[in-house]
């Protein structure tokens, strides 16, 4: 269960960070105005949050681990949202980032 939650929330840290830096992105390069930007702060804001609900109580590894999730979650929003095919050397990286993430956090310790 706890492997699960720290799962979903990852994926929401994705969703407020990557958004949020999207929504910046469109209303700075795209022109769509400062309500896009207010968005996207308030967004990275939330993302914040989220990760001190992670189970974990250290901030490296949580961080460290995000990284991978984030590099992941990037390309999918690209694909998503930007129209972006990424190559066969963006998957093989994005999957060796998540494998990364399931090294840090769900490693068994001692």
């Amino acid at each position: 269960m706890t492997a699960l939650r720290s799962i979903a929330l990852f994926g929401l840290a994705a969703l407020a960070e990557i958004g949020g830096a999207w929504l910046v992105w469109q209303g700075v390069r795209e022109h769509r105005g400062v309500l896009w930007v207010l968005g996207g702060i308030l967004a990275l804001g939330a993302y914040g949050f989220v990760a001190t609900l992670q189970p974990d109580a250290h901030f490296g590894r949580i961080l460290a681990a995000y990284g991978g999730v984030f590099v992941a979650g990037s390309l999918l929003w690209g694909m998503v949202l930007d129209g972006f095919r990424p190559d066969r050397w963006d998957l093989i990286g994005a999957a060796v980032c998540l494998a990364g993430v399931g090294l840090i956090m769900y490693a068994p310790r001692s």
